[in-house]
């Protein structure tokens, strides 16, 4: 049992960054901008699990495919790339050795610091 990189997840993250589609926020902002549990079960129940699991960077094998708790490291607010959640996932992942998920997110962060939007 592990919590692995989402690839599926770190590659939508990386084009929705190319096309725009990113806040540049203060670092501490993400527990006022992160969507709420209502926000996140409608996005489910409008767009699916696979939707939902493409905004996280990681997944944690020891739960069932179809729940919430599934996926880890948020990095938006389900339609934009928040800098405020990648940077915390950034932190989380480097304080629990999740190197490939820290490597991700930092390499996120980079991009969000060369996107020329908001």
């Amino acid at each position: 049992m592990a919590v692995t990189l989402n690839q599926r997840g770190y590659n939508h993250a990386k084009k929705l960054v190319q096309d725009g589609q990113v806040v540049r926020d203060d670092r501490d902002a993400w527990s006022e901008h992160r969507p709420s549990a209502a926000q996140e079960n409608a996005y489910i129940e409008e767009h699916g699990i696979d939707a939902y699991a493409r905004w996280h960077l990681a997944v944690d094998d020891k739960h069932g495919e179809e729940t919430k708790s599934r996926y880890k490291f948020p990095y938006g607010d389900l339609e934009r790339v928040h800098r405020c959640a990648v940077l915390s996932a950034e932190v989380r992942a480097a304080q629990n050795d999740y190197a490939d998920i820290e490597v991700a997110a930092a390499h996120l962060h980079g991009l969000l610091n060369g996107s020329a939007q908001d």
